[in-house]
């Protein structure tokens, strides 16, 4: 079955999709599954295995579970309550499991084993409650498979997914939108109809959902029936996961909660542009993109064409400092390569000209087709490969939103669909081999200039793809399958364990 574009694009915390927001979902899941059985509790194991072991602690893994055993889930937690509950675990040495009940947990209380990778995925942990005479209440795997998607040991078949809610606080209004947005149109001006309003979960299927319940109208499983699909019934690909999506939702509400996204991912770019100093961790890497927008401001105070990269360069590297800062973030499709989509739709909302002067209904046009085209293709990389840096190295993580993003552009230009296929292509096979070795297990270096690098390479993929007729020797189903084998025959060490590459040629201190 298609993958929900709400799957691939949620809103959740930084800085790892895979080591932040699918650990603490697979631990508020686990609280689920305890259940009524809460006020028998004792005590908790937890067992972490893998690439989860090993950059847990840069990736804020373990402080994740703590929080997800206290109820908290990535979608809808706010960072001061995140702040304020890690402040009294540390105090404590306790955990309130379920926001209930108090029990000994920390984390040196984990067990953790780098070096041990179960057979099913190599980010992994399992839960196991007892109560006080020492009896298995519950016990649970998890495997935190990329994007934040998490599947249990049990239920295989049901991946634990995001919602599209999230709390009021952060968009209790689009007006400060107004005049000040980094990366797009005034949505305040449209009509209400299709202002970027926040939509519920029961809106947007919920946690859980699995994406669409319904049996999709159109069925794909490859490129090569997407474009079978659009020439057969003269559809865009954006348009094949539209109807997919109209099974579930009417189209006001995807387009509220497509609009929704957009507007996060602004807030976190905004956010971010606010900040100065240092990010968190021992590298002590400094923020540039404040400055970078001082900077800006100053010497193109009208959007000149010649400064495009420069923007482009600024708004990835913003949202992944917030990314990098443990900040609200949307999956695009992962926490690591967070701002390439964001900063390819800025390109797109700022320097492409038919969508520049279709006014603010023909941008917020714009950002539904984006998101939905870039949907069409994650989803393929997603159940062909893999979207988890952990799994195949940052081919899956940066290569796929570089690929996802460079069709979506090409179809916001007014690309054939043989063109955003191709544009897709391109980028991925410029991403081939792309390794996963952040220095000190933390998302800041090489991740937050790589999503710079990438969106760049997406934009030329997508000029390059527009410059020829869609004919192209090596298909995008063939570079799926290229990336998938080329992350299964490279080396461990460089798929996220921060033990090989920059990881460990670079002296930390």
């Amino acid at each position: 079955m298609p993958v929900s574009v709400f799957e691939l694009f949620s809103v959740g915390v930084g800085p790892s999709s895979s080591h932040t927001v699918g650990p603490m979902r697979a631990a508020a899941s686990f609280v689920e599954l305890v259940g009524d059985r809460v006020s028998e509790l004792a005590s908790v194991r937890v067992d972490v295995f893998g690439s989860l072991a090993a950059t847990g602690r840069g990736h804020g893994t373990f402080d994740a579970i703590l929080l997800g055993l206290e109820g908290c889930k990535p979608e809808e937690v706010e960072a001061n309550d995140m702040d304020q509950r890690k402040a009294r675990m540390a105090q404590t040495g306790a955990v309130r499991f379920g926001d209930v009940r108090d029990i000994k947990l920390t984390e040196d209380d984990m067990v953790k084993r780098p070096l041990t990778v179960l057979e099913r995925h190599t980010n992994a942990m399992t839960l196991t409650a007892f109560d006080v005479a020492g009896e298995e209440l519950a016990k649970e795997t998890y495997y935190s498979v990329g994007g934040g998607f998490v599947v249990a040991e049990s239920d295989e078949n049901e991946p634990i997914g995001g919602e599209l809610h999230t709390p009021d606080v952060i968009h209790e209004t689009h007006d400060h939108i107004a005049g000040t947005t980094v990366l797009g149109e005034d949505l305040s001006q449209l009509p209400e109809e299709e202002a970027a309003t926040e939509p519920t979960s029961a809106e947007t299927g919920g946690a859980g959902s699995g994406g669409t319940t319904s049996a999709p109208v159109y069925e794909y499983t490859s490129a090569a029936d997407l474009l079978r699909i659009s020439k057969e019934n003269n559809l865009a690909l954006w348009e094949i996961v539209m109807a997919n999506e109209l099974q579930e939702r009417t189209e006001e509400e995807i387009r509220e909660g497509l609009l929704h996204i957009y507007s996060v991912m602004d807030e976190c770019a905004m956010s971010s542009l606010d900040r100065t100093g240092y990010l968190p961790g021992g590298l002590k890497v400094k923020r540039r993109a404040h400055d970078w927008f001082l900077r800006l401001k100053a010497e193109d105070p009208n959007n000149d064409p010649k400064f495009y990269q420069e923007w482009v360069n600024l708004i990835a590297l913003a949202v992944n400092e917030e990314n990098a800062s443990g900040g609200r973030v949307v999956t695009a499709p992962t926490n690591g390569a967070a701002g390439i989509i964001p900063a390819v739709m800025y390109y797109a909302l700022h320097f492409v000209d038919r969508v520049v002067e279709a006014g603010p209904q023909g941008r917020a046009d714009a950002i539904v087709e984006f998101l939905l085209t870039a949907a069409a293709i994650g989803g393929l990389y997603k159940e062909k490969a893999s979207i988890s840096g952990a799994e195949v190295g940052c081919q899956g993580e940066v290569g796929s939103a570089s690929s996802m993003a460079a069709g979506a552009l090409a179809q916001v230009m007014g690309g054939t669909p043989e063109q955003v296929e191709n544009a897709a292509e391109i980028a991925m096979e410029h991403n081939l081999g792309l390794t996963c070795d952040p220095i000190a297990g933390l998302v800041q270096v090489p991740c937050i200039e790589r999503n710079a690098i990438a969106a760049g390479k997406a934009i030329n993929a997508a000029k390059m793809a527009l410059w020829g007729d869609g004919t192209h020797r090596v298909s995008l189903d063939e570079v799926i399958e290229t990336m998938r084998s080329t992350g299964e025959d490279m080396s461990h060490k460089y798929k996220e364990t921060a033990m090989g590459g920059l990881a460990v040629n670079v002296v930390e201190c």
